[in-house]
């Protein structure tokens, strides 16, 4: 069995505020044993776990898709290499979806940013009348469809 680390060490170990533990915990992306004196204790595989979230988040991806991919995991463990590499593979198209639509948002603020305009009467963002309702819901003139 693996040692059990307190809260505190395992923060510091994953480079985390304490209350970041806790609240992984409360969602259930963690667990804890509990002292006799009711004091929380993880074994030290949480590292990997807490790891594989960090990274998760940073990518982009929310605490429910991050919930749903380690719920496939046995429990309290982090991702093996095997896990990974099914893992990222089914998050690719996610992710490439989003770099799409990223890049496209940044391409068209730089555009918008740099041709100095600054009118409404002129800035494509602009929406008299509300004319975008025509192209359906939602950021019609940011949304990069078909790229």
């Amino acid at each position: 069995m693996d040692e059990l680390l307190p809260i505190g060490a395992v923060a510091r170990r994953a480079g985390l505020a304490v209350s970041a533990v806790r609240f992984y915990e409360a969602r259930g992306l963690v667990s804890a044993a509990r002292s006799a004196g009711g004091h929380r204790l993880f074994p030290r595989s949480v590292l990997r776990r807490l790891a594989f979230i960090q990274v998760a988040q940073r990518v982009g991806l929310s605490l429910e898709e991050i919930g749903e991919a380690l719920a496939t995991l046995p429990a309290h463990e982090g991702p093996g290499a095997a896990d990974w590499r099914r893992l990222s593979a089914a998050w690719r198209p996610v992710l490439d979806e989003r770099i799409r639509l990223l890049e496209g948002l940044r391409d068209q603020l730089g555009s918008c940013i740099g041709c100095g305009c600054l009118s409404l009467a002129r800035c494509r963002l602009a929406n008299p009348s509300d004319r975008a309702a025509a192209a359906g819901p939602g950021p019609r003139f940011l949304a990069v469809e078909g790229r």
